[in-house]
């Protein structure tokens, strides 16, 4: 776990969301100097902390609507840390929950150096891991429909299918080893299902070995 340590004079604390976001800046003493809860717009987040520009490090917890703050900053170059938020989550304690606290508790952590960080992946880059997680998400339903293939054929005590049905040279009248109609058409949708994911994937990833290897070699083998 890392935290982040250095010390500014004003740490400001955000709870986002979609449509809101809750405001807290603390001064080098710990002191409120503002909480305010506004519109999630750049102009309306950049009016607000106007005051406390000087040697001001924002942080929000790491989570999907992010991606336009950790730009922001990064744009008007003010320091922006993104909260892990596993680690967040047990080091936040408490019952007593709502926007207010969360971008207070944020805050103090930040300015206590206790915030443990999530690295900000670069823009330009950050679409091409979003890309790759699509890619797993295609990756696990695939598999998905592997297993209740073969968990059909368990259920109904039926011979072993043969070759690994994971290649679609091995899957050619996978149905018809279902005697039920019913069976066979549920299969029948798995298998058609299968074929449509793996053209999906292999397709996917031709595009993500392009696109990694334009950011950076090393950047490739990493993702």
């Amino acid at each position: 776990m890392r935290f982040y340590t250095r010390q500014h004079i004003h740490s400001c604390g955000i709870d986002l969301h979609a449509q809101t976001m809750s405001v807290c800046v603390l001064d080098a003493a710990g002191e409120i100097l503002l909480e305010r809860k506004l519109e999630t717009t750049p102009e309306a987040f950049l009016e607000t902390i106007a005051p406390y520009r000087e040697d001001l490090v924002v942080a929000c917890e790491c989570i999907f609507t992010g991606y336009w703050l950790a730009d922001l900053c990064a744009k008007e170059k003010i320091d922006f840390v993104l909260g892990h938020a596993l680690y967040m989550k047990a080091i936040h304690g408490g019952q007593a929950k709502n926007d207010k606290i969360d971008a207070h508790q944020i805050a103090v952590h930040l300015r206590g150096g206790m915030l443990p960080q999530a690295y900000v992946y670069p823009s330009g880059m950050r679409e091409t891991r979003d890309l790759l997680r699509r890619r797993l998400h295609l990756v696990r339903k695939r598999g998905q429909l592997l297993a209740h293939i073969q968990m059909t054929s368990h259920q109904y005590n039926l011979a072993p299918l043969g070759k690994r049905i994971a290649y679609p040279s091995n899957r050619e009248g996978g149905a018809e080893h279902f005697e039920d109609r019913v069976v066979r058409k549920s299969i029948a949708v798995d298998l058609a299902l299968l074929e449509r994911y793996d053209a999906l994937i292999s397709d996917l990833e031709l595009y993500l070995v392009r696109q990694a290897k334009q950011h950076d070699a090393q950047a490739f083998h990493r993702l």
